[in-house]
């Protein structure tokens, strides 16, 4: 079973606009988001024996993963660019599908793709 780790790079955040940054989203609404994602999961994947994004096969990507023109041309150039097998691929799309689920769209545009290949982990560069 392949793996698909998160990654993401943190800066270190100035006092002063850690002082001052407003409140955040609650607590609660990330987990309403959630739930509403997860719902929209179960039923997209109902009468599968699947029942979350992490778990689709390649049948069920080829599905409910698809990219139209510009996602599949950013696709493209990143793959290229940062010379990414095909291992990759799946993981991504999975990834992108669950990002548009939490924000409510039916649809994974580019936004979501890109948000996506950045949780790639990222290779040290010599």
């Amino acid at each position: 079973m392949d793996r698909f780790d998160i990654h993401m790079q943190v800066f270190q955040v100035e006092y002063q606009k850690l002082r001052d940054m407003g409140m955040g989203e609650s607590s609660a609404n990330v987990r309403a988001r959630v739930e509403t994602a997860r719902q929209r999961q179960c039923e997209r994947l109902e009468g599968t024996n699947i029942a979350s994004n992490p778990d689709m096969r390649p049948a069920h990507i080829r599905k409910y993963c698809v990219l139209d023109e510009p996602c599949q041309l950013l696709m493209k150039t990143v793959m290229r660019q940062l010379q990414l097998t095909a291992r990759a691929y799946h993981p991504v799309l999975k990834l992108s599908r669950t990002i548009a689920d939490l924000a409510g769209s039916q649809a994974i545009t580019q936004v979501y793709l890109a948000e996506a290949l950045q949780y790639l982990p990222k290779l040290d560069v010599m």
